[in-house]
């Protein structure tokens, strides 16, 4: 059972696929938001959840606040599950976020232009997806992604982690079991400007 753990939609059980791949348990979830807490602001937030499943990381973050979720993923039936999920989580917001769901390819999604600044990335692959890929897609993060956004990446805890590249801060993973959430904040473009020379 997959459920909402706070905020508005707190409790809410999600509807799941027939053969879910592996859902971010609730104990992760929980310790994802409340890392998240320490480190940005959830309400107002743009986020993206690639490889959605049930889009429970993504409307996790709508339940406790944010202004637009994106959840994409391209898995058979995973369109109905999703949207299924938006309208159940929907109900119980006190505010009106725009929650959508789209059938893609992470790559092919990401390769489109960018809909919006987005502040939050959710990357939860399956485990054995293929780490090159995952590399690519955060390159192809950069032109969607604010000054100071945060990416989250869950990987097995045995696998390979994550490569992020220039233009990310790294931040410490945490482990739980056999995953590992992998943290970067995206820099570029956030610094300060350097001071003019005097002439």
């Amino acid at each position: 059972m997959t459920r909402i753990i706070a905020g508005d939609a707190g409790s809410l059980r999600l509807v799941a696929p027939a053969k879910v791949s592996r859902p971010t348990s609730d104990r992760v979830r929980e310790a994802i938001f409340s890392r998240l807490a320490s480190l940005s602001d959830i309400p107002g937030a743009t986020v993206l959840d690639l490889f959605a499943g049930t889009g429970a990381l993504g409307l996790e973050a709508a339940s406790r606040g944010a202004s637009a979720v994106w959840l994409v993923d391209n898995h058979a039936g995973a369109t109905a599950v999703l949207d299924a999920n938006i309208a159940l989580v929907a109900k119980p917001l006190t505010h009106a976020p725009t929650l959508r769901s789209v059938t893609s390819s992470v790559a092919k999604f990401l390769a489109g232009a960018a809909l919006s600044e987005v502040s939050l990335v959710f990357l939860d692959p399956p485990y054995d997806y293929s780490p090159s890929a995952l590399n690519d897609h955060l390159v192809s993060l950069h032109p969607w992604l604010a000054p100071d956004a945060l990416v989250v990446v869950e990987r097995s805890s045995k696998g390979e982690p994550p490569q992020f590249p220039e233009g990310y801060e790294v931040l410490s993973p945490k482990t739980y079991g056999d995953t590992t959430v992998y943290w970067a904040r995206f820099l570029k473009g956030s610094q300060p400007p350097a001071p003019a020379s005097s002439s």
